[in-house]
């Protein structure tokens, strides 16, 4: 069982608790260590910060190309902010056709019209049809079929 302080420790240690423990924090940052514990009259303190641990690699690994990988990702900022895209209204898994095997509700080329269903996001095991919000030409589907969904999560192009 833990030994409990004094009260007349306990008051002490509060009067004085924030000050210590920032400055512990300070020190933290000053001498990069993750952690530092200390104990007066009784009373431990630990201060410690949140570190992430990095795998390591062998020393011949070289990566893939990274300006893809960069290029990439500025493009997935770009078609969030592209006018016509359709962001999901759920998280799910989206599904391009009403079952296995059936024809997709669209694909790149084809022509939309306003409330037509462009997919299915399956969420609690309900199936949610996405309708159309504009009508125009589907430019680019941004997720597989079966691939699960974020909420604002972009999924097809309409111009």
């Amino acid at each position: 069982m833990a030994r409990q302080p004094d009260d007349t420790t306990a008051a002490k240690f509060k009067s004085t608790d924030n000050a210590l423990i920032r400055e512990l924090a300070l020190l933290l940052d000053e001498t990069s260590l993750t952690e530092i514990e200390i104990e007066r009259a009784g009373l431990r303190v630990r201060v410690a910060r949140n570190i992430s641990i990095a795998a390591s690699m062998p020393a011949n690994f070289q990566p893939a190309a990274s300006a893809p990988a960069a290029a990439a990702a500025v493009d997935a900022v770009d078609i969030a902010k592209h006018p016509g895209v359709v962001p999901s209204p759920m998280v799910g898994t989206a599904y391009w056709a009403s079952e296995p095997g059936a024809k997709p509700f669209i694909e790149v080329g084809s022509k939309v019209s306003v409330g037509q269903t462009l997919l299915i996001i399956e969420a609690m095991k309900t199936m949610n049809q996405i309708p159309s919000p504009r009508a125009g030409t589907v430019t680019q589907i941004l997720v597989e079929d079966g691939q699960p969904v974020e909420f604002g999560e972009p999924l097809v192009v309409i111009e």
